[in-house]
């Protein structure tokens, strides 16, 4: 059985065009992702893109690339077509989607998630959740906030904290239960992620904008796994200049 990383990539980007040949510190960012996705327990790594140009940059470094088509309405579907076009491999039981904006991507990370799949009883949909730490990430819509079970399993995705403490002011929250806020990698097993590419856009998810609440709304199961590591997705040319600083500091 085998794991393949797949990194969708679109040239296309409101805040930061060509944002996947952004360079960071003499490599571009998509190449750093390949890079870390590489030191996982990955099978293969492929960059699924809309793009000709960072289809041919991804060849040019040695890394292996596909191009889809440029009107998908997610990276799921995007990621879909790129398994498609290799042919769904038979021995695969389990691919990940890796965001192409996050060059700092640990690959302790990427094999919390294939570590869940386990022959015997493998998940449906795995995703990451690390804990919050400050009322800033608590507070923030721009960082969702992730509810589970005893489990493990997800109960619910939002952009507002779960649960609401009645009896506690909000910026007492973080003292009296545990928030976890969701990072943006997946996992699924191959038939699944094939039914997900047909569901239509739900109520929940169009309330909230979150793709995930879609499949939890259609009843598949998201195991979580935690990490204590951060992710740092690159959206603005301010988050570009923060990656220099992180990489010149070694």
């Amino acid at each position: 059985m085998a794991a393949i990383g797949i990194i969708p990539a679109r040239y296309a980007s409101t805040r930061l065009p060509g944002k996947p040949l952004v360079d960071l510190d003499g490599q571009s960012m998509i190449q750093r992702v390949v890079a870390q996705a590489r030191q996982a327990n990955l099978a293969r790594v492929v960059v699924a893109t809309d793009d000709q140009r960072i289809l041919d940059h991804v060849r040019d470094f040695g890394g292996e690339a596909v191009l889809t088509r440029p009107d998908h309405p997610s990276g799921t579907d995007r990621v879909w077509e790129a398994f498609e076009q290799l042919g769904q491999p038979g021995d695969t039981h389990c691919i990940v989607n890796i965001q192409g904006d996050e060059p700092f991507i640990q690959p302790a990370q990427i094999n919390a998630l294939v570590d869940l799949f386990s022959p015997a009883a493998p998940p449906p949909i795995a995703t990451l959740i690390k804990p919050v730490l400050t009322d800033e990430e608590l507070f923030s819509p721009h960082l969702p906030k992730v509810v589970t079970n005893q489990h493990g399993q997800a109960l619910y995705f939002s952009r507002h904290p779960l649960p609401y403490q009645r009896q506690h002011p909000s910026h007492d929250w973080l003292a009296h239960h545990q928030y976890y806020r969701h990072l943006g990698l997946y996992a699924y097993q191959p038939q699944v992620l094939r039914q997900l590419t047909l569901l239509p856009p739900s109520p929940l998810e169009l309330a909230e904008s979150l793709e995930q609440l879609r499949w939890l709304e259609a009843g598949f199961a998201i195991q979580t796994a935690i990490t204590e590591l951060d992710a740092f997705g690159i959206d603005t040319p301010e988050d570009v200049a923060r990656a220099g600083q992180r990489l010149a500091r070694g």
